[in-house]
This record gives structure tokens, C-alpha cells and sequence, in this order.
């Protein structure tokens, strides 16, 4: 009976790491799913000095994508986000977090600028707000400004054809 306590908690210590071990990192819940995005006023990165507030961007969806010049993932989805730009089937609003103006502007000259405004936020408070801990990360935020949708990690063609996708379908008036 002495030892059956610390057995139980060490069985209930390998039960919880075995979970987790076996769960995608990527399917974080968010708890800002069907609330609005957090208010702002940031500038871009075209006009640093002009703010930019979350009221500029109601009337449509769009999907913001937090990246940086500094990330490698961000790297590996940038060619999709250019042929989503391409296709034009979503407005692509950029996030760009923790990062160097001059860095960033040099990174989307280098591999070609998918967004239709991309945000700036040096000391990632709006990165914060919306509770991004790493990058890439993208949210689809509605017509009325409410989070839909948020993905951790570098988009894929399998995530915009499974999830994005139809997400955005639903999302976007239908036309006679």
C-alpha cells in the first residue's frame, strides 16, 4: 500500500506523455476562434509612419499571415502564398512580427510580395494579442472581422484544399 500512491501518479505522469507525444503541435486550439481580431493601429511596412487599424480591413475576408525575414518555415510557404496571391481567390493581409524594416522589405523584394498589405509590428504586440508564439502562423479572419480560422506552421496545399478552402467558400457572398 506504501508504494501503490507514487505508482499511480507515475502511471498518470507516462499516461499524459504518451498523449501528448502522440498529438499534432500544429492543432492549437485558439481561444480567439469566433471572436473578433483584437483592435490595432500599426503601420506597414510601405508606410511605416500611416496607421493601419483593424476597422481598414472589415468588409471582406482575408487571411492574415504572421511571418518574418528571419524565419526559415516562412520560407517554405512563401511560394504557395505568391500562387494564392495569383489566383486570386483571398485578400492576403501580411504580419509581419519581430522583425527589422529594412530586413523585411529586402526579404519581399528578394522572393516577391504575395500581400496585399502587410502589417508591421516590430515589437510584436499585435503578435501577442493574437496569441502567435511562433511563425508562420495565419489566421482567416471574416468579413466582420472575426477570427474563423488560425494555423500553425507553413501553409500547405493539403490545408488550403481541406480547410482554407471551403473555410473561404463559406465565408464569401455567393454570386447570382
Amino acid at each position: 500500500m506504501r508504494y501503490a500512491l507514487p505508482l499511480v501518479l507515475f502511471a498518470a505522469l507516462v499516461g499524459f506523455l504518451y498523449v501528448g507525444l502522440h498529438r499534432d503541435p500544429r492543432l492549437v486550439p485558439s481561444p480567439l476562434i469566433g471572436k473578433p481580431a483584437p483592435d490595432f493601429a500599426l503601420g506597414t511596412l510601405a508606410t511605416p509612419d500611416t496607421a493601419v487599424k483593424r476597422a481598414d480591413l472589415l468588409g471582406k475576408p482575408y487571411l492574415l499571415n504572421v511571418w518574418a525575414s528571419w524565419c526559415a518555415q516562412c520560407r517554405e510557404e512563401h511560394p504557395l502564398l505568391l500562387d494564392l496571391q495569383r489566383a486570386g481567390r483571398v485578400t492576403l493581409v501580411g504580419l509581419n512580427y519581430h522583425d527589422e524594416l529594412g530586413a523585411a522589405r529586402a526579404w519581399l523584394t528578394e522572393r516577391g510580395d504575395p500581400y496585399g498589405l502587410t502589417l508591421f509590428d516590430p515589437e510584436g504586440r499585435l503578435g501577442l494579442d493574437l496569441g502567435v508564439y511562433g511563425v508562420p502562423e495565419t489566421f482567416l479572419v471574416d468579413a466582420s472581422g472575426t477570427i474563423r480560422y488560425k494555423h500553425v506552421g507553413p501553409l500547405t496545399n493539403d490545408v488550403l484544399a481541406r480547410e482554407l478552402l471551403p473555410l473561404l467558400a463559406q465565408l464569401s457572398p455567393r454570386r447570382p
